[in-house]
């Protein structure tokens, strides 16, 4: 069997969880099946990978109409495939037609859901319109929908009433506890600013609306003072929301000593580096299907703190792995909390209870390496995944 995926992110072009779950899900399937990559951006020298950029003439136009000129480039180029598997609304209009043009069988995963994501229209603008109707139509026509997490799939069966709920399987993402691991290096803690002596706060994540980073910044007002509060957040979606965070930052920093900001890029060493001291990870997003750099704090022995929202609950265990903090939300498709200040108060509060008992944090994060290592592993993803393909295929003749 070969299957041609499709995505926007891919090594070394990674930004999002996104991009984390495809390049561990092909390493896994090539174990046993023939997998062609066929990812946005610059050449890759990787076997059996092709990538594409925006057509020239495209090159002014709006962003969402040059990821359709990029699809465009990829459909002929799927022909041979047995399935075509697409991920994210960037790879969905290449996946739709790529199974229209060459009649197999369309497999599309959701990270994450078009009406679930409205800000995303001061990103894209008329854009958004035009992704979200790139989604719908791929998910209509889809022979299967992968939801990476149960929340993910009640997500999809409201937001799209008329897909048949059998085709709408959930499986979940995955983390490399060979790769993600504890790492305990001093000298690199003290390069990055972080005071390995106190105890901290971490947050992992792309400035955008559904990660929640300006909650997360304003309960930090509220921390005890010795706790340090360790951002590694960049790639912000608008300039806008850069200028809230930014706003935000200085205040605190005028506040509070230890408040660390790193925007670049982290490598994996650095990021376990700083996970492993954390004293507990914190994911306040309000949109989250599952929530990969969960389990890689998890993986990483990290206690984690995260909203009771989306795929979050699946993961983090509340009381066990972590703690879980109630979110009442709005039901207009941005997540926005119904009382701000009070899923600000709450958050402040359970962090402030895991920071000040870290005996108790050491052990949610014990719990949480074991929960990333017997529960979520690549292998049985990956297993799962392939069955899938074999599945619609054979419905397919």
């Amino acid at each position: 069997m070969r299957v041609d995926i499709v995505t926007k992110e891919y090594p070394p072009e990674i930004y999002g969880g996104a991009g984390v779950h495809v390049t561990e899900l092909v390493k896994a399937l090539r174990q046993s099946i023939d997998v062609r990559v066929r990812a946005f951006g610059a050449d890759r020298d990787e076997a059996g990978t092709s990538a594409y950029g925006v057509p020239a003439e495209l090159a002014s136009a709006n962003a969402a109409v040059q990821t359709l000129g990029t699809d465009l480039e990829i459909v002929t180029d799927v022909a041979g495939a047995d399935v075509v598997h697409s991920h994210t609304w960037y790879a969905n209009f290449a996946g739709h037609l790529a199974s229209l043009l060459h009649g197999i069988p369309h497999v599309v995963t959701a990270h994450s859901l078009e009406p679930l994501r409205p800000w995303k229209a001061e990103q894209l603008g008329g854009g958004y319109a035009v992704s979200s109707w790139i989604e719908q139509t791929a998910y209509e026509g889809a022979a299967a929908i992968v939801a990476v997490s149960d929340g993910m799939r009640q997500d999809i069966l409201r937001s799209y009433p008329a897909l048949d709920p059998a085709k709408v399987r959930v499986i979940y993402n995955g983390i490399d506890v060979e790769s993600w691991h504890p790492v305990d290096d001093p000298d690199l803690l003290a390069q990055l600013g972080v005071d390995a002596s106190r105890p901290s706060v971490v947050f992992v994540g792309r400035i955008t609306r559904q990660k929640g980073l300006p909650y997360f910044l304003r309960a930090a007002e509220l921390l005890p003072p010795d706790v340090q509060v360790v951002l590694c957040a960049g790639a912000p979606d608008t300039p806008q929301i850069m200028a809230e965070v930014e706003g935000l930052v200085r205040g605190l920093q005028e506040t509070r000593e230890g408040v660390v900001w790193i925007d670049r890029m982290l490598s994996r060493h650095e990021l376990c580096t700083i996970l492993t001291a954390a004293t507990t990870f914190v994911c306040p997003s309000v949109y989250e299907p599952l929530g990969i750099v969960n389990l890689e704090a998890m993986a990483c022995g990290a206690a984690v703190v995260g909203t009771a929202t989306g795929g979050i609950p699946e993961v983090v265990l509340d009381g066990v792995t972590g703690r879980l903090v109630p979110i009442d939300q709005a039901q207009d498709g941005t997540g926005t909390p119904t009382d701000p200040a009070r899923f600000v108060a709450d958050l402040a509060r359970v962090l402030t209870e895991v920071v000040s008992d870290p005996e108790r944090a050491r052990a949610y994060g014990a719990a949480g390496r074991a929960r990333a290592t017997e529960d979520f592993s690549w292998g049985s993803i990956a297993e799962q995944t392939a069955a899938l393909y074999a599945e619609v295929a054979a419905d397919g003749r």
